[in-house]
């Protein structure tokens, strides 16, 4: 038998930015795939909205309220949870600036969410994965197109995505092992609430879609499968390296 199947049965699966957009498919991707969601988002709304999803699939959910950029309450948050096999480094944002005209205030909150928090909620659970050594950890960071090329318009966010991919490669490295492995899913635009957003402007979604050799962008699903793939232990010798999801932006 040569053929691994995605079995995530009685894995714990924390999952950053879990109430909305790639999150929320992840999070009810993981649950179909067998894994426990520690679903973390700072609004308790779309958490309940989240649960009654991932029910519908008969999966389990553990519902955290937390924003990942308050530290204290984040690492007291997580201290209550014993066991993490699986992060979804999802939580993070994008605000479009032209170079010259980027503001401090966004370019801090970027750097503040993208980077940053991602780096503590990723030492937070590999201190508790270090704990469990007898269960694989695997960290699935939420990168982008924008963590390998350049776009106008979008430069703070080249910068912290081009950050979190050299961050995996350190930590793919680092703790390869600790028995822990850390990759990077980087999706070109994806049909979610904050892309649909930028699609509303005509003259960008022609332009970026037209980049896009196969001529779409991504889904949800395209997305949430790839990280169950890299979640479980079908992937068990792939560390420290980027799954592109673009379409073949990258390849130009």
């Amino acid at each position: 038998m040569y053929l691994q199947k995605i079995n995530l049965n009685k894995k714990y699966a924390l999952v950053t930015g879990a109430g909305k957009g790639l999150g929320r498919a992840c999070s009810i991707a993981l649950a179909e795939a067998g894994a426990i969601v520690i679903a973390l988002s700072r609004t308790q709304s779309d958490l309940n909205k989240l649960e009654k999803d991932i029910k519908k699939v008969k999966g389990k959910i553990i519902k955290i309220t937390c924003d990942v950029m308050d530290y204290e309450d984040l690492k007291k948050k997580l201290e209550k949870i014993k066991i993490i096999d699986i992060l979804v480094n999802n939580a993070g944002t994008n605000i479009p600036e032209p170079f010259e005209r980027v503001q401090q205030k966004s370019m801090n909150y970027l750097i503040d969410l993208n980077l940053k928090a991602a780096f503590n909620v990723a030492q937070l659970v590999v201190k508790k994965m270090l704990k469990n050594k007898k269960r694989p950890g695997s960290i699935i960071n939420m990168s982008s197109q924008l963590g390998h090329v350049g776009c106008e318009g979008r430069n703070v966010y080249n910068m912290t995505k081009f950050g979190i991919e050299g961050l995996t490669k350190g930590m793919g490295v680092e703790l390869a092992k600790k028995n822990i492995r850390v990759n990077t899913v980087a999706p070109t635009f994806v049909e979610t609430p904050m892309v649909k957003k930028f699609f509303k402007n005509k003259k960008f979604k022609k332009s970026a879609l037209g980049k896009i050799p196969m001529g779409k962008a991504a889904t949800e699903s395209d997305v949430a499968t790839t990280v169950c793939f890299l979640a479980s232990t079908a992937s068990s010798m792939i560390t420290g390296t980027s799954i592109i999801i673009d379409g073949g932006w990258t390849a130009q």
